[in-house]
């Protein structure tokens, strides 16, 4: 596979359109103009790469039409990636296309656009809470795939388990009152690390599970 194979049919896509095409004008792969319009730039590249994106956006210097094309592919991995690069094309202002070499179809996924960020106030809520609530920097920053990390709900499970693992069965009531946990009993109730087990109405205790994870902090 080559980028060249791509060139024909993204070229018969914008001579479809009623522009007149020419490859390798300057820097870019492709362009096409039509009128006064501004001119369409497309960069060929036969595989989503890092490049393909610098590329794409330096050729932003000359025009504000500007496209990246890429072999279409068949699997999940490449609807994956696809979905993903989208993503990517549509923060940086950038077009995307896909060309299917076995039959030449041709599609355009997203045309450039200025890109205008949309903040998700409950996430960013989200964020601000863990970090209010978060103890110390217990963590390494991009550790996010080496272990488990210590989140507030961990720190609150680990006070929770050290009470217990002191004092024995407990009522939550008992719980929250002497480790400042409010969500004592949720958190219990839930257990999701296995560490808590009811012994009655409003009572826990430690699993083993729960033991062992305390003693070897």
């Amino acid at each position: 596979m080559k980028e060249t194979d791509l060139y024909p049919h993204v070229k018969a896509l914008l001579e479809s359109q009623g522009y007149e095409v020419k490859a390798e004008i300057g820097a870019a792969d492709v362009v096409a103009v039509k009128g006064d319009e501004d001119p369409v730039v497309v960069e060929l590249k036969t595989g989503f790469a890092l490049t393909l994106f610098h590329q794409a956006v330096a050729r932003q210097a000359v025009s504000d039409v500007v496209y990246a094309a890429v072999p279409r592919q068949s699997g999940k991995r490449f609807l994956r990636a696809l979905k993903e690069n989208k993503t990517l094309c549509r923060r940086l202002g950038l077009g995307l296309i896909t060309v299917r070499l076995s039959d030449g179809h041709t599609e355009v996924h997203i045309d450039p656009a200025p890109y205008q960020p949309r903040q998700v106030k409950a996430r960013k809520t989200r964020l601000l809470r863990e970090f209010a609530r978060r103890e110390g920097d217990p963590n390494l920053g991009g550790a996010a795939r080496t272990g488990p990390l210590v989140t507030a709900y961990r720190q609150d499970a680990m006070k929770i388990a050290a009470f217990l693992e002191q004092h024995g069965a407990s009522k939550c009531a008992d719980i929250r009152a002497a480790t400042g946990v409010g969500m004592a009993t949720r958190i219990m109730a839930d257990d999701h690390y296995g560490w808590f087990e009811r012994v009655t109405r409003g009572v826990y205790q430690l699993t083993p599970r729960g033991m062992q994870v305390v003693g070897e902090r």
